[in-house]
């Protein structure tokens, strides 16, 4: 038995058959019009006397490459080019729509953002250039111009951009394979037996097509724990142990795997002992899910009869009925951003209306808290001139951008406020790090009431005002801030960082970033006894708020709300009805003694009670 190790994508137990993945991959040709020309005056073929074909060569992902195709004419190319961008769109607007019934809109989005890539003008011109100016094939020239994009992106220091260059490398693939003819053989959505993909790397397209009947799980050698196609199996519920190394590409389709994506390990060959023994945790995971989503339409109260909110982080509509069906009790993060990421204008106070009422309708009489816009330097809107910034992580973001931008700022007000009416809708200010920021944001807020209320446009006057606690100025100065609004809700995504000085994406300093370090717990402390001293209740929106770890010592703290996404949430509620809050006090007081977050790790694992 051979083990590999990897990064844990997404949890869960497989077992089954390897199948070793790699999809036809087009060897664009680089040859020219001329030389093309020059070679038939010679009499010689394109690839030279008696050459073949190389042997064994890969595409980027792995794949097994395919002869490359001559090109004719600029005039032929540029039509071949053209058709091909718009079958490309056609297929993408298909995968979109079967995901959206599958993941939701909010990560079926990724399918729009690869439609925009096929009409980006900057993108077309420069497949133009490389047919025209450098008499490249149709094949070529897209795969020049996608890849010299996505090794931009690669460089920028952001995970969201770097993400996107492999979301350019799906579209080029997916492109160029329209172009060759070799596109739809040996995909994973034609499987007809249950088997684990081993695979190079899987992209986001790979994922969503997957037959999700005959996926156990996968591993690949290279991806990270951020990347969409991880995301899409975490929602799908698959196992996945992805970043293993080249190694894993050994494994032969047909050998037994199992794949732990718990702890991110890969078994080959496992022993009927590991097989039972695998088998046995299987189905006791099996069993405890379908326990858990039975009990998680009930209210989330502990053993002792505390209540406490648990709710969804969403995007839209679609994803807020699927929070619903996991049990959410509301909404505790709208994120707004993605209405304004996925135009080429800023949304009308109509659009942004009709998308918050939507989701205020779904709720009902729950909480929906919306968060306003939350963009800056490391997301750019095509439409807004942010310009570039050294460190934008620290730049013109979020509130500040909006505070500075009254014409994108008031709208987005209004239409919150008229989605108010009848309905228990809640407005949350991000990334706010001083009391000057709050009361700045108060009166843009004030004056649109002002004007709602003089044109008789009808909205909730008593809609409660949060803010988001992920800077430490606002976690030092929360006993000040409290003063000032009705709620606060942690941001350890970004308060972590911050905290600690480490950028999460930087691998050389990731080992810094832990929700569990000392720093960190005393700060959220400090905010929700701050909060409390003035009668303000406090959230939690970071993923720290779904880690099963970290539950049991937030409960012990008196966090009042757990934001997460959807599908952690039966477990999260199932955890907190079996504590009690003296016992969950406890595990907080010892918690604080401790002085590094592996000592905080240690201790709360040593409880055994995150499952």
């Amino acid at each position: 038995m051979q083990t590999f190790r990897g990064l844990a994508a997404s949890a869960g137990i497989a077992i089954g058959p390897a199948l070793l993945y790699a999809p036809p991959a087009v060897s664009p040709s680089r040859s020219t019009f001329g030389a093309r020309d020059e070679r038939r005056r010679a009499g010689r073929s394109p690839r030279g006397p008696g050459r073949r074909p190389e042997r064994g060569s890969r595409g980027p992902n792995g794949e097994a490459a395919q002869p490359a195709r001559e090109p004719t004419s600029p005039a032929v190319e540029l039509a071949r080019a053209d058709r091909a961008l718009q079958e490309a769109h056609r297929q993408l607007e298909q995968i979109y729509q079967k995901s959206v019934a599958e993941v939701g809109e909010e990560t079926a989005a990724i399918f729009r953002a690869h439609q925009e890539f096929l009409t980006d003008p900057a993108l077309i011109e420069e497949v133009k250039g490389q047919i025209e100016q450098h008499m490249q094939s149709a094949e070529a020239a897209v795969d020049a111009a996608f890849e010299t994009y996505a090794r931009q992106l690669e460089e920028l220091a952001d995970d969201y951009y770097r993400e996107r260059a492999v979301d350019l490398r799906d579209v080029s693939r997916r492109v160029c394979g329209i172009l060759s003819g070799v596109q739809n053989q040996d995909t994973l959505a034609n499987l007809t037996a249950p088997v684990i993909v081993v695979a190079c790397a899987l992209t986001p397209s790979d994922t969503a097509q997957m037959n999700k009947k005959m996926v156990l799980g996968f591993c690949t050698a290279t991806g990270g724990l951020t990347s969409h196609t991880a995301i899409i199996a975490r929602i799908l519920g698959i196992p996945a142990v992805v970043g293993i190394g080249e190694e894993v590409l050994e494994v032969h389709s047909g050998e037994t795997l199992i794949v732990n994506g718990h702890e991110g390990r890969v078994l080959l060959d496992p022993d009927e002992a590991t097989v039972a023994e695998y088998s046995r945790q299987r189905e006791a995971q099996a069993e405890q899910q379908a326990r858990e989503k039975q009990t998680a339409l009930r209210p989330a109260t502990t053993a002792d009869g505390h209540h406490v909110e648990v709710v969804a982080n969403i995007a839209d509509a679609t994803s807020a009925e699927t929070a619903l069906g996991f049990g959410a009790e509301g909404v505790g993060l709208f994120r707004t951003e993605y209405l304004f990421l996925h135009g080429q204008s800023v949304p009308s106070e109509e659009e942004q209306y009709r998308d918050y009422r939507a989701v205020a309708d779904v709720m009902g009489d729950r909480p929906l808290v919306i968060r306003t816009l939350d963009i800056g330097g490391d997301k750019q809107l095509p439409y807004l001139d942010i310009g570039q910034e050294m460190n934008p992580f620290l730049g013109w973001r979020a509130i500040r951008l909006c505070l500075d931008n009254p014409h994108i700022f008031e709208p987005q007000l209004r239409a919150i406020l008229r989605a108010s009416v009848d309905r228990n809708v809640q407005i949350m200010f991000p990334m706010v790090a001083t009391l000057e920021e709050v009361r700045r944001a108060r009166q843009v807020l004030e004056r649109v009431e002002q004007q709602l209320a003089l044109e008789g446009v009808p909205f909730n006057p008593d809609t409660e005002i949060g803010i988001m606690v992920e800077i430490p100025s606002a976690a030092v100065m929360a006993d000040v801030l409290a003063r000032e609004v009705d709620f606060f809700s942690i941001g350890t995504n970004d308060l972590i960082q911050y905290t600690l000085a480490c950028d999460r994406v930087n691998e050389k300093v990731a080992y810094l970033y832990d929700p569990l370090h000392p720093a960190v717990l005393r700060l959220i402390r400090g905010v929700i006894e701050a909060a409390h001293h003035e009668g303000k209740w406090v959230g939690m929106c970071g993923e720290m708020a779904g880690d099963l770890e970290a539950i049991p010592l937030l409960l012990g703290l008196g966090l009042d709300e757990f934001s997460m996404n959807a599908p952690a949430i039966p477990a999260a509620k199932a955890l907190i009805a079996a504590l009690s809050v003296p016992q969950a006090q406890e595990i907080a007081r010892i918690a604080l003694t401790k002085g590094t977050a592996a000592e905080v790790r240690d201790y709360l694992r040593s409880l055994s009670l995150a499952r």
